[in-house]
C-alpha cells in the first residue's frame, strides 16, 4: 500500500486522481464554516474568552507544546486558564471527563494526561467542547480557556484563533482530504489571528521551535540523563505521534544512532508492542511515555520538549490578550 505521505507531501499521481474528492471536501468545509458564521448553525458563546490552538492539516504540528507554553504564560500574567482537549483515543464511558496528572490514558487519551501533567491547570476532555468549557468555568472558576485543537469545532465560539504549521512539511500538496493533508482549504489561514510555524517562518508568520529537555527514566521520573550523553549510542526510538520523523531527526541530529520505530498517532500501546524493547536502550516521546510506564525496562527513557517562541510571536500574544481586556 502506498503511504499517504507520498501522496500528500510528494508528487505521486494518485494525488491528482484523488483531487476531485479533495475539491468536494474543501467545498463542504467552506460551506460548513459559512453556516456557522451566518448563524444557520448554532454556536455557543461563553462567559470567558476562548483561545483555540489548532491547525488545518492532519498530523502533528506542535500544538500541544504551544498550549503548554501559553498556559504557563497566562498563569504568569495572573489568569486562571483551563484546558479543553478532545480526549482522542480514550474509552471512558461518560464525557466530558476531568483529567488529572494520574488519570488513565486508556480512558481519557494520552494528550489529555500529558496536558494535565505539564500545564498544572484544570483539564477537561470530551468531544463536546461546549460542555467541557462550561464545566471548567463552573467547577474551577477559570477566567480563560485554551483549546488544544478544535479549530474546526465551530459550535464553540472563540475569541482568538491560532494556527500551527509544520515548518518542514508546510501544507503538503495544498489539497484537502483525501487528496491531501488539509482539513480546510489553505485560505483558512488568512482568517486566524496568528500563524505560528514550528520551524522557520515566512513573511507574516511567527516562529517557534521545540527544544528537547533531558531524558527521563520511565521507571523513575526523578532519574534524568542529558540527551547529549546518548551521543554515539544505539537506541530504539519510539514515536506514536503525528509526525514521528521529527522526533527521529531530533535524536539523530545529536549524534545518537537511531533505529526508528514509528507507530500510528495516539497508538494504544500494549505489552506485545514492547517485546523487542527488552534489554535495549529506548528513547520515546513524552506523549507515548504516559502509556508505556507499565511496560518500562530499566533503560527506557522519554524526552520532553518545550516550545520556544520568537519575539514576534510573544509580542503578538501580548497584543491579542491585552485586546481581550480592552474589548
Amino acid at each position: 500500500m502506498i503511504p499517504l505521505e507520498r501522496i500528500w507531501y510528494g508528487d505521486h499521481p494518485l494525488g491528482w486522481l484523488l483531487a476531485p474528492l479533495g475539491w468536494v471536501y474543501s467545498t463542504l468545509a467552506r460551506w460548513r464554516r459559512i453556516a456557522y458564521r451566518r448563524g444557520w448553525r448554532a454556536s455557543q458563546a461563553l462567559s470567558v474568552p476562548v483561545v483555540v490552538i489548532g491547525n488545518i492539516s492532519v498530523g502533528g504540528t506542535g500544538k500541544t507544546p504551544l498550549v503548554i507554553w501559553l498556559c504557563a504564560w497566562l498563569r504568569q500574567r495572573g489568569y486562571r486558564p483551563g484546558v479543553l482537549t478532545r480526549g482522542y483515543g480514550g474509552d471512558a464511558a461518560h464525557w466530558p471527563i476531568a483529567v488529572g496528572p494520574d488519570a488513565d490514558p486508556i480512558q481519557v487519551g494520552d494528550e489529555a494526561v500529558l496536558l494535565a501533567r505539564r500545564t498544572h491547570c484544570p483539564v477537561m476532555a470530551g468531544a463536546d467542547r461546549v460542555a467541557s468549557a462550561e464545566r471548567l468555568i463552573q467547577e474551577h472558576a477559570c477566567d480563560i480557556l485554551v483549546a488544544d485543537d478544535g479549530l474546526q469545532h465551530y459550535r464553540l465560539q472563540r475569541d482568538i484563533e491560532i494556527a500551527v504549521v509544520d515548518g518542514a512539511r508546510r501544507l503538503g500538496n495544498r489539497r484537502c482530504l483525501p487528496a491531501g493533508p488539509l482539513r480546510e482549504p489553505p485560505e483558512r489561514l488568512s482568517e486566524v489571528a496568528m500563524v505560528i510555524v514550528n520551524g522557520t517562518p515566512l513573511e507574516g508568520e511567527c516562529g517557534m521551535r521545540l527544544v528537547p529537555g533531558p531524558a527521563v527514566a520511565l521507571r523513575d521520573a526523578g532519574t534524568e540523563r542529558e540527551l547529549g550523553a546518548f551521543r554515539g549510542e544505539a537506541v530504539l526510538a519510539v514515536a506514536g505521534i503525528g509526525n514521528p520523523q521529527r522526533f527521529f531527526d531530533m535524536l539523530a541530529a545529536r549524534g545518537i544512532r537511531v533505529t526508528p520505530r514509528p507507530f500510528p498517532d495516539h497508538h494504544a500501546f500494549r505489552a506485545h508492542d514492547t517485546r523487542e524493547w527488552a534489554g535495549r536502550k529506548v528513547l520515546m516521546t513524552e506523549k507515548d511515555a504516559v502509556k508505556c510506564a507499565a511496560f518500562a525496562g530499566p533503560d527506557h527513557w522519554y524526552v520532553s520538549v518545550r516550545a520556544e517562541l520568537d519575539a514576534r510571536a510573544i509580542q503578538r500574544f501580548e497584543q491579542l490578550i491585552d485586546g481581550l481586556n480592552n474589548g
